[in-house]
């Protein structure tokens, strides 16, 4: 009787690569949804300086206290804007100078979504880059 040698049946345990897969789709599906909230928006720093002096006047879009619209531009800047006044107004603008700087000056008192929908506004109007306008602390 011949006896056939036994090979070893090389075998690969998938259960732990099963559950590092598993560890890594709940840390992408908790991540994913934060990488992309909001406005592209540069935030001034706390101890941020004054910003360089352009060749340009800058683009200030005011949002005061009753969440009215006001730009620095146009025939009456301190006539209040409807939001589709303003895109036109804003697109026209950044046409004519695509690196025109753009701030928003936001009223304190005014809710923060309001201000939030005017830099949404800003960007759908064209403007790639939008920044805030703050007072300096004493």
């Amino acid at each position: 009787m011949s006896r056939q040698k036994r090979r070893p049946i090389a075998e690969i345990n998938v259960v732990p690569y099963i559950d590092v897969m598993l560890v890594m789709l709940v840390i992408f599906m908790i991540t994913a949804p934060l990488l992309k909230t909001g406005v592209d928006v540069e935030l001034p720093q706390a101890s941020a300086k004054p910003v360089k002096e352009t060749p340009s006047e800058p683009l200030v879009l005011s949002v005061n206290s009753a969440g009215e619209y006001f730009l620095s531009v146009g025939a009456d800047p301190e006539a209040a804007l409807d939001e589709q006044s303003l895109m036109a107004l804003v697109a026209a603008v950044i046409r004519r100078d695509p690196k025109k700087s753009v701030l928003v000056r936001g009223d304190r008192s005014v809710d923060y979504g309001r201000v939030v929908r005017a830099m949404a506004l800003l960007q759908a109007a064209g403007v790639p880059q939008v920044g805030l306008l703050t007072e300096t602390l004493n």
